[in-house]
This record gives structure tokens, C-alpha cells and sequence, in this order.
């Protein structure tokens, strides 16, 4: 059991605002209304008190893929984003044969029901070969209802996410499977039109795969997928802010028209992420990371980021001017939501595990708590 203690003097992120000077007690693994007489104060002058981040969408990191890695490796990816304060995270895999997929979700789930992730989100081979993307052509297939409960069943009970091209043959169909069973249904790579994202929505989809990327753009006269998902209070609105994946307006476009309670944060980090450069396989695809981008070596698309959810909250602050209130929403509160976790995490209140995260006045991080345990202590950094 963690010891107790009172985290003090910071400037907190309360879902009912930012308190400045203030203070949280935790006791055990939860936050607490009051700590123990006696328990440790922990001085934060100085400092930022957010909930620990919540990653809706990541493929690997530390060198290790969600995908191929053993066991092992998959830990190591997991313990680098924890490193950056992400400290529930969900899995993705990519395009892959059939029997593989169902064989990673098996390995997966045993994670998840270990703890130590928070489901698998399996992004292909349900998605369009026109906005493919860094996946296998050879490997993409309709999404068909059927293959579709095939790795839901292989995830027991631990699918959160799945994208899909809507539009394909079965999408549909296969949107209704996901929303009986309590999966995300999320549309991206894809190639669908207005009228279409919106029969996708009606249907139950309400997550954008990271809007803007692999899809059609806004036109004045074919809308396309983009402005549906925006304009749908039903749709939350994944981005990618690592300055490579979208321009500061279009960032601040989809935070307009979506607002601050429709928007998460994701990093769709693959292998380099907290890693470096070099050449790495997304799926059978080989990718080089040259200055932090990661592209394919044939064709040269961008396949994933490097990107961790602290450098985005960063950015989110000082390069985008996003207010700190919101840029929490975005990390922590909504991905949460939206995993039905937001009884546990995502905010920092009384009875929710002590997964939290603390930032400097320049927003780099300075310590990490999980479930009441130190990962990075601040006080010995």
C-alpha cells in the first residue's frame, strides 16, 4: 500500500477550475478528502497539479510495438509513456492478417486484465485503401460484421476502440455490432462523404480517428467527413498536436467548432516515441524516424508520431495558446469519458485513483504519480 501524503502549494486543475496554492491528499492508491494526521506534505510551490493523462490511441513506444512486441516489450512501450505521464493507456494494434490481430488481442487483454492497460483499440483492416495511410494495402478489407465480432470476441471484454471506414460494404452494420457490445466505433481512414459520416454517427459512431488526417479535406461544395464530425455533438474529435500532423489553425478550428469537452488528445505513437531516430516496422512496414517524424520508407506518408502527451500538453499551451483548463479536459477528463473510466480517472477528485502529474511553471514535467505510487518523484528530480 503507498504510503499517505499531501500534495501542496500547486496550482491545482479541479474539474470546477484551477485553485491556486492548493491541495490534494492522498491515501493509499485513491485521493482523499483528508490525509491521515501525521502524513508527509509534499511542497509544490511553484508548480502545476493535473490528472494523470489518459491516451485514447498509442501503438508503441520505448522501441517496442503494441502490435509485435512480447510481453515484455509491450511493458516497456507502456512504462516509457508513464515516464511522460500518461498513466492509462489503451493499446492499438494495426493492419494485420486476421488470425494476427485476434492472436495480439488475446496477448493484450491478459495486460489489461493485469491493469496495466485499459483496453485495445484496433485501428484496420476495416479501413479504405484511398486514405490508408502507414497500412498495408495487401491486408485492408470490409469491414464484414462478422470479422468484425471476431476480434471483439478475441479481446474478452477489452475492446475499447475500433476504427473503421464507414463507408466500405458491412460499416454500418458493423458501427451497430461495436455500439451493442460497448465498443467505441470510430471513424477514420476513411474516404467518406458528408452524408455519409453522418449516416455513420446516426448509426453510433462518435469518435473521430485522428480528425483531419486520412480523410478527404473540407470543400465548399463536398463538406466531406470533417465538418460532419465537427459539427455532430455526439462525435469527440481525436488530434494529434505534434506540430507535424496539423497546423496551429486547424487545431484551434476543431477546438472552436467541437469545443473543449469534444476534443482528445492522442499521441498515435509508434515504437520511437521516448526512443529516437532510426529505422523501426509498423505492422510488415518499414518506417524511417528522422527528427522526431516518422515516415514510411516507401512512399514516404507519415506513419504514426513520436509523440508523447506531455510534449502535447505542452504545445497545447504555449505554442497553440489553449487554456490550461482545457488542455486538461483534453489529456485526461474526455478520454476518459469516453472510456467509461471517468468514475476512476481523468480529474482529480476524492475517490479516484491518485494518477496524477506535475508540471513546471514552463510545463515540462517534473513528477508522475500512479495510483498513489511515485514514477518520477519531483521531489528527487
Amino acid at each position: 500500500m503507498a504510503p499517505s501524503k499531501v500534495l501542496a502549494g500547486a496550482r491545482v486543475v479541479l474539474p470546477t477550475g484551477t485553485v491556486d496554492g492548493g491541495r490534494v491528499a492522498v491515501e493509499g492508491t485513491r485521493i482523499a478528502t483528508d490525509a491521515p494526521a501525521g502524513a508527509p506534505v509534499v511542497d509544490l510551490t511553484g508548480h502545476w497539479l493535473v490528472p494523470g493523462f489518459v491516451d485514447l490511441h498509442n501503438h508503441g513506444g520505448g522501441g517496442a510495438s503494441f502490435t509485435s512486441g512480447t510481453v515484455e516489450e509491450v511493458l516497456q512501450g507502456i512504462r516509457t509513456h508513464r515516464l511522460h505521464g500518461t498513466t492509462t493507456l489503451v493499446a492499438s494494434t494495426v493492419t494485420g492478417d486476421m488470425d494476427f490481430l485476434a492472436q495480439r488481442a488475446g496477448l493484450l487483454s491478459e495486460l489489461a486484465e493485469q491493469g496495466d492497460l485499459a483496453g485495445i483499440h484496433f485501428e484496420g483492416p476495416f479501413i479504405s485503401p484511398c486514405r490508408k495511410g502507414a497500412h498495408s494495402a495487401e491486408l485492408l478489407r470490409h469491414p464484414d460484421p462478422a470479422e468484425v465480432r471476431k476480434l471483439v470476441d478475441a479481446a474478452r471484454g477489452h475492446a475499447k476502440m475500433m476504427t473503421l471506414a464507414t463507408e466500405l460494404p458491412g460499416g454500418l452494420d458493423s458501427v451497430r455490432l461495436l455500439a451493442e457490445h460497448g465498443v467505441i466505433a470510430a471513424i477514420g481512414h476513411t474516404d467518406a462523404t458528408y452524408d455519409q459520416t453522418v449516416a455513420a454517427i446516426d448509426a453510433g459512431a462518435t469518435v473521430a480517428t485522428h480528425l483531419f488526417n486520412a480523410m478527404p479535406p473540407i470543400g465548399h461544395r463536398a463538406p466531406g467527413p470533417i465538418t460532419a464530425l465537427l459539427e455532430d455533438e455526439r462525435v469527440t474529435v481525436e488530434l494529434i498536436d505534434d506540430g507535424t500532423h496539423l497546423h496551429p489553425a486547424s487545431l484551434r478550428l476543431a477546438f472552436h467548432h467541437a469545443g473543449a469537452g469534444r476534443v482528445a488528445f492522442i499521441t498515435d505513437a509508434m515504437d520511437a516515441a521516448g526512443f529516437g531516430d532510426g529505422r523501426y516496422m509498423l505492422g510488415p512496414l518499414e518506417v524511417e524516424v528522422r527528427e522526431g517524424v516518422a515516415r514510411l520508407v516507401e512512399g514516404g506518408s507519415i506513419a504514426g508520431s513520436t509523440l508523447t502527451l506531455d510534449r502535447a500538453f505542452k504545445r497545447a499551451v504555449t505554442v497553440d495558446g489553449l487554456p490550461v483548463e482545457d488542455v486538461v479536459a483534453a489529456v485526461s477528463a474526455n478520454p476518459a469519458r469516453l472510456l467509461g473510466m471517468d468514475d476512476t480517472v481523468g480529474s482529480l477528485e476524492p475517490g479516484k485513483d491518485a494518477d496524477l502529474v506535475v508540471l513546471d511553471s514552463a510545463f515540462d514535467i517534473k513528477g508522475v504519480m500512479r495510483r498513489g505510487e511515485w514514477v518520477i518523484d519531483p521531489q528527487l528530480g
